[in-house]
């Protein structure tokens, strides 16, 4: 006995550009044009071809727009590693929210996305024809922007650039970002707060410049201690080390500023015997999911990583398709991510452990 299997459907035909013009009632080079931001066309007009295309689901050829502009059609996106040992990034949750939505907004826009592992070497963009990069968490003057600019890549950074000159970078506000985790913090009546932090890339360097501005401005001694950023147990030998401080030295609130230490100082502090949050109060940053169901469940300023992605491939498709910007960067585009903090039990201190301490409820504590 056979089983008929049948015929593989056949793959609907492509919408083309012809199709979208005669759908929206203009020409061929009205709808390129304004799928492409070019041409002196009335708003009006571009928003209408748009919505056509959409509704159609017409999406540009590849192969086409090759042959007519010369460009691949990908987009690199890659990052310094900062640390002394290879790490793999696609372990935080961060940069896997980052990438997914990058890769999204790429090929929305016609674009493919292709990402080097942080371990790679430089030379290994010579063999990958691209029209632009996006190099996340920069070095100050980093060397893999140097190489990519040398090349002719135009290149846009996540996080400040530093002295690197770019075509455009997407960052948070650090000032905002650090004051918002530390305010709530001495909301809660926290005295002596200290910052984990890792890494050698510009979000580490400005998180850590905000910490100290924010202790300046407030009449905070700064505490900070460090790490080697992608060595294993790294973060919990850090925290260790400041739980371990004499009791009038010891911190009452922490913020880890790198995703994945929020867990490894609620580890420290538990088995020094501190109770989170009624002797020290814990934050982290990033998606740490597994620490945020955790007991106690772990409070964490999200720097929006998706957004972040989108919003970085979207200035770099700008910076490519512009004809006027030229080959070498002009004014670098700039895009601020906003920040969310997930208030959660590890930084809530209760109004009796407050009075058992002789600290004072503040509003908003």
């Amino acid at each position: 006995m056979t089983v008929d299997q049948g015929v593989p459907a056949r793959r609907p035909a492509r919408v083309g550009i012809r199709d979208v013009a005669a759908a929206a009632g203009v020409s061929i080079t009205t709808v390129s044009d304004a799928l492409n931001g070019k041409g002196r066309l009335p708003d009006s007009t571009r928003v209408h071809v748009r919505e056509v295309a959409d509704r159609l689901g017409y999406r540009p050829s590849a192969a086409a727009r090759t042959l007519r502009t010369g460009r691949s059609g990908l987009i690199g996106l890659t990052t310094t590693n900062h640390a002394a040992e290879p790490f793999a990034l696609t372990e935080y949750g961060w940069f896997t929210e980052l990438v997914r939505a990058a890769t999204g907004a790429a090929l929305d826009r016609g674009y493919a996305l292709v990402v080097l592992p942080t371990s790679s070497r430089h030379d290994v963009w010579s063999n990958v024809a691209l029209d632009g990069t996006i190099v996340v968490d920069p070095a100050e003057d980093d060397p893999m922007v140097r190489e990519l600019l040398r090349r002719g890549v135009p290149v846009v950074t996540g996080g400040h650039p530093g002295d690197s000159t770019v075509h455009g970078w997407v960052d948070i506000d650090h000032a905002l970002a650090m004051g918002t985790v530390l305010g709530h913090f001495a909301d809660a009546g926290a005295q002596r707060i200290a910052v984990l932090a890792a890494g050698e890339g510009t979000y580490a360097r400005r998180s850590v410049a905000a910490y100290q501005a924010w202790c300046a401005e407030h009449g905070r001694e700064p505490l900070i201690e460090t790490y080697v950023l992608g060595r294993p147990g790294a973060a919990g030998e850090a925290a260790g080390r400041l739980f371990d401080r004499p009791a009038g030295e010891r911190p009452d609130a922490v913020y880890g500023i790198q995703e994945g230490c929020g867990a490894e100082l609620l580890a420290a502090a538990r088995t020094r015997g501190l109770r989170v949050p009624e002797d020290v109060l814990v934050a982290g940053c990033g998606e740490d999911a597994a620490a945020t169901s955790g007991d106690p469940a772990l409070t964490t300023l999200s720097l929006q990583p998706r957004v972040a992605g989108s919003s970085a491939v979207e200035l770099l498709v700008g910076v490519i398709e512009d004809d006027a910007q030229g080959p070498g960067p002009r004014i670098p585009a700039q895009r601020t991510v906003p920040i969310r903090l997930s208030v959660r039990d590890s930084s809530m201190r209760t109004a009796a452990a407050r009075a058992a301490q002789g600290i004072q409820a503040v509003p908003g504590g």
